[in-house]
């Protein structure tokens, strides 16, 4: 594939609601423009775009795939992203990079959830987008009642610019609105327009005339004084209105038959924007922080982002990355504005699926990869050592749900290790933590089914097989009420004895202070080179509490007297008087359990309100506040961790996944007695 201007590409993502379509379109795409030789179909995971052993166990899209092809004398590097919402994060990476966006609507199911998903991230990208109704040889399909859905969820703005000609089993091909010519096939051969459909070919060119002239006053006084406006014009003003997101061009045809594909890639290339339509590129000057502009062009200065890091055993780490300004050439170096770090360029690719192809150089507006850098990840911006650009990062979502994971082998455990964080770094929606206090691995994602396929990759990527489960809840004890204890540890035997003798006093905290030591011991009673070994003794002791072994919090410990044997006295006695000390203090202070208290940020559509505040009711939540906005409305809660530690599946399941939250940690809270009692003889049976 040749090297291609700035104003000959164009870089677009395919988005939609999971089943309807996007990778068999892709796969027509890439045939009729002679980049794959034969069709492959998703049943069967012979598709370009879902090569990964888990997207063809699974039927579905996991990993975002760039699909360049070259139609005519355009460049058009196409990304298809997952629809199932789990894989958010690849939908992401792809809209950080492309200019505009084709959203594919099944005309069976018209507009689901999925699919306002994604319109609401193409919104918010600010981006030009067309509609592409797929499936219309489908049982039910109805183009027209799609097209009332689409505009009556996404917007009035989108108005069609072809009709289908026949529907279900008798879809045979399209009219074009403008030049009111059908075309049929997989060659898109002209055909006859059907006289009983001209009346709403008439009827939908002139709402389309209508909308696109508003762009050109000129034309718009033309044909308010009924001039005729020929078609040249007419696409022309399509053009200018699609770019700047006046009018939202909506396509119809069928991808498993190929039927109506070629005029959907004909629209790509004259109503989508190339990267010089989009203009100068805002960067950051790293050195003054100050904002600055570079043009897509092949002489600026190199600045290029990496937006999709992927890993294999055998060929190492692979980054794909688009060049916004300037050139990148293999065998070269650049310079890594994150990590403030050369990275050493060696072949360049252009990816398809899982097929590379080397390339010389990667010029301004295009997307290439390369393999074996050895510091850059995902969202790191690469330019030149002399001239330090930093694009702005890629907004990813935080992880929503967390599993505990566990090897299945010791073996496995020596692995997981090293494997562990290269999966995160393929996924930046993916996270490992430790709890420190429960010492558990904690594998955090947006979804179920997205750390169940983490869990797969481990395995055949990496060969480590683990097991997820239910992650424990840190629960923590304190006491209620101060308290003094004594305890004497003597033990006498032939030779040297033990004795320590210690006097402590325990005291609540507020919430959140931690746990301190002191000690006000007078007149040596405990010596003070044994005061250390009380100390110890006393922390020690408190990561296991009285009521359930959990640590204890919140407490405040005073040594004040004791007393030695100037024989026996040794640091161990002390250090194990002091822990028996505690323990019988807490046990006399009324001691408590304290859970973890979540904030929680819930955006729900309105007519979800009611069901979601029933439901943290029924979980011992506190509602905040409330404030509604643009038919959302975003609830301010408290609710303990071990009420919500599924609330990602139980949220989606409430609101057909149109909900979102997000959960940090708030503080910590006295568990209620009768819960309290349940948690301490659940911990007694383990």
């Amino acid at each position: 594939m040749h090297h291609f201007k700035s104003d000959k590409i164009r870089n677009v993502v395919l988005l939609s609601h999971s089943g309807a379509g996007k990778t068999s379109l892709a796969e027509a795409i890439l045939f009729n423009s002679g980049a794959i030789t034969r069709l492959g179909k998703t049943a069967d995971g012979t598709t370009t775009s879902d090569h990964d052993a888990d997207e063809i166990k699974r039927y579905i899209s996991i990993n975002l795939s760039l699909l360049p092809y070259q139609w005519k004398d355009t460049k058009i590097n196409l990304i298809d992203t997952p629809g199932y919402p789990d894989f958010v994060g690849e939908v992401k990476a792809g809209l950080s990079v492309t200019e505009s966006a084709v959203v594919v609507v099944c005309a069976a199911s018209g507009v689901e959830v999925g699919t306002e998903q994604v319109w609401e991230y193409a919104s918010e990208a600010k981006i030009p987008c067309l509609i592409f109704v797929n499936k219309m040889d489908r049982e039910n399909a109805n183009f027209l009642t799609v097209l009332k859905d689409i505009q009556a969820k996404l917007g009035s703005k989108c108005l069609p610019i072809q009709l289908p000609i026949g529907s279900q089993k008798d879809f045979k091909g399209i009219v074009d609105l403008v030049s009111k010519k059908g075309y049929g096939g997989t060659t898109n051969k002209e055909i006859e327009v059907p006289s009983a459909l001209m009346g709403d070919v008439d009827s939908y060119r002139e709402k389309l005339v209508e909308a696109v002239v508003e762009v050109d006053d000129g034309l718009l006084s033309r044909y308010l004084e009924g001039e005729t406006i020929n078609d040249d014009e007419i696409y022309h003003c399509l053009r200018q209105a699609t770019l700047i997101g006046k009018v939202v061009p909506v396509l119809v045809g069928c991808a498993i038959t190929n039927t109506a594909i070629t005029p959907l890639m004909e629209a790509i290339c004259s109503y989508l924007p190339s990267p010089q339509d989009k203009g100068p590129v805002k960067v950051i000057n790293p050195a003054t922080g100050i904002e600055e502009t570079v043009e897509p062009v092949p002489e600026s200065p190199l600045c290029a982002l990496v937006f999709k890091t992927s890993t294999d055993p055998r060929a190492g780490r692979l980054s794909c990355f688009r060049v916004y300004s300037g050139t990148i050439s293999s065998n070269s170096q650049v310079w890594n504005t994150n990590k403030n770090a050369a990275e050493r360029i060696g072949q360049l690719f252009v990816l398809r699926g899982k097929t590379q192809e080397p390339a010389s150089e990667m010029a301004a507006g295009d997307i290439g990869a390369v393999a074996k850098l050895t510091s850059t990840s995902t969202g790191d911006t690469l330019s030149l050592r002399e001239r330090q650009f930093k694009l702005a990062p890629i907004g990813f979502p935080e992880p929503v749900l967390s599993r505990a994971i566990y090897p299945k082998s010791r073996a496995d455990l020596d692995k997981m290790s090293t494997a562990l964080p290269k999966i995160c770094e393929e996924d930046p929606t993916l996270r490992i933590e430790r709890d420190p206090d429960l010492g558990e691995m904690l594998l955090k994602g947006m979804g179920g089914t997205h750390l169940d396929v983490a869990a797969d990759r481990l395995v055949h990527k990496f060969g480590v097989e683990v097991i997820l489960g239910t992650p424990k809840v840190p629960y923590k004890e304190t006491i209620a009420v101060p308290v003094e204890a004594e305890y004497k540890h003597k033990k006498q035997t032939g030779g040297h004895g033990q004795y320590g003798h210690v006097f402590l006093e325990l005291e609540p905290l507020p919430r959140g202070s931690g746990f301190e030591f002191d000690e006000r011991v007078v007149g040596g009673a405990v010596p003070r080179n044994y005061i250390p070994a009380v100390e110890k003794g006393v922390n020690e002791a408190r990561l296991e509490g009285v009521l359930a072994g959990y640590p204890v919090v919140d407490v405040k410990v005073t040594l004040y007297d004791g007393s030695s044997h100037p024989v026996d006295s040794s640091e161990m006695a002390f250090k194990i008087a002091a822990a028996q000390a505690l323990k019988k203090g807490l046990s006399q202070g009324q001691p408590v359990l304290l859970e973890p208290i979540m904030n929680l940020t819930i955006a729900v559509p309105d007519n979800y309100t009611g069901d979601i505040i029933g439901d943290l009711n029924s979980k011992r939540a506190r509602v905040m506040g409330m404030s509604p906005a643009h038919g959302m409305n975003t609830i301010e809660a408290q609710a303990p961790s071990a009420e919500i530690l599924n609330y990602a599946t139980d949220l989606r399941s409430m609101t057909q996944g149109r909900g979102t939250f997000v959960v940090k940690f708030s503080h910590y809270e006295e568990v209620p007695q009768p819960i309290m009692q349940k948690i301490i003889a659940q911990k007694s049976q383990q």
